[in-house]
């Protein structure tokens, strides 16, 4: 799947993945590939990038937002630093 991390100021991350786990309002939340449409208000946490099953990265973000459309994830966030 393709995802795309970004903030008011740049553009943070873009290209394939094998997933991302995000920080929902309601609890941490993880969308693999070809995950259902959905979007969903994100609270201030961590995002774990997985590049595949045995790497990944890590961001601390702020609150923001993430839609799942058409095998894409787009982050929508007020800042990101990666850990």
């Amino acid at each position: 799947m393709i995802l795309e991390i970004l903030t008011p100021e740049s553009k943070i991350f873009s290209g394939t993945v094998y997933g991302v786990q995000l920080p929902g309002i309601s609890g941490l939340f993880e969308v693999l590939d070809k995950h259902a449409p959905m979007v969903s208000a994100l609270k201030a946490g961590k995002l774990k990038i997985l590049k595949d099953k045995n790497s990944h990265v890590l961001y601390t973000i702020q609150s923001g937002f993430a839609e799942v459309l058409n095998n894409k994830t787009i982050v929508l966030v007020e800042g990101a630093d990666e850990v």
